[in-house]
């Protein structure tokens, strides 16, 4: 008898459970495949807008990964699995974890944002608050800069786009700005002639822009000259670097000195001359 029950009770737990089970496998395996289906339609759609190829890869696991979650639910709701439990648990356990997270995922979206509108990319010349570097790396949650003297500064991408963005180098060329100052005492256009002739042997500065060399401030101690060349976005420091060390050598074999902040002290005497 009890052979004969386990055996009716074992055929209709199959009667009753397996065209659910089949039913869940065809839905998993269709389920997967509409699936792959979108993802592969979303990255097709991210590729034809210009969408980062960093960000891509991220976004198309995001939307994989949900409707998976979506179809597992699915199927365990066909069981007669009350899922809105497991909704609930999912909720709080988001809920949970965006608050433990909550820095992290501003930098994570101020990322995507990054990402999305590019106001920079890897190469740019950037200022970000203060921090001025050729951009190595975007990430999700951070930019890594170069520094000119090759440290490596990396920056909360929540902290860039809360500040301000100056892509120096976006435009492809540009104007290095410079200072100099010469004596009071030195010949104005003398000076002026040295740092337009410097300027055009400079291989990097572009010689069909202006080359603008003026008087910009009549200083404490000294006259400031404002020299701009243009030159391409990539050349800038070689330009600056250039135009520092060739000026210096020119004003010396010119004998144009670069005064220093000095003070002239004239000293009265109030001692009375003796009658002897």
């Amino acid at each position: 008898m009890t052979d004969l029950f386990d055996a009716e009770k074992l055929s209709g737990m199959i009667t009753e459970y397996a065209p659910k089970v089949i039913g869940a496998i065809i839905t998993l395996i269709i389920g997967f495949m509409i699936i792959g289906w979108i993802v592969g339609i979303v990255k097709s759609m991210m590729q034809k807008r210009g969408v980062d190829p960093t960000i891509t890869p991220f976004l198309t696991s995001l939307v994989s990964v949900g409707l998976k979650v979506m179809l597992l639910l699915s199927v365990a709701g066909m069981f007669g699995v009350e899922t809105t439990s497991f909704v609930a648990i999912f909720g709080a356990m988001a809920f949970a974890i965006g608050m433990a997270l909550q820095g992290s995922l501003g930098h994570f979206a101020s990322g995507v944002m990054i990402l999305i509108f590019k106001p920079y990319k890897v190469g740019d010349l950037v200022d970000l608050s203060g921090n001025i570097g050729v951009v190595d790396e975007v990430q999700i949650f951070n930019t890594l800069l170069i520094t000119p003297d090759n440290k490596k500064i990396i920056i909360p991408n929540g902290v860039v786009t809360s500040g301000i963005i100056t892509n120096i180098s976006g435009q492809g060329e540009i104007r290095v700005d410079m200072t100099y100052g010469i004596g009071y005492d030195d010949d104005i256009d003398k000076a002026r002639m040295i740092m337009q002739d410097v300027a055009k042997r400079c291989p990097q500065v572009l010689q069909q822009k202006p080359i603008d060399v003026f008087v910009a401030e009549l200083a404490d101690s000294s006259v400031n000259f404002t020299v701009r060349p243009w030159a391409k976005s990539e050349h800038y420091w070689d330009v600056y670097f250039f135009m520092m060390e060739n000026i210096k050598k020119e004003f010396d074999n010119a004998g144009i000195g670069i005064p220093f902040p000095q003070m002239d002290l004239h000293v009265k005497s109030n001692v009375p001359v003796s009658a002897n």
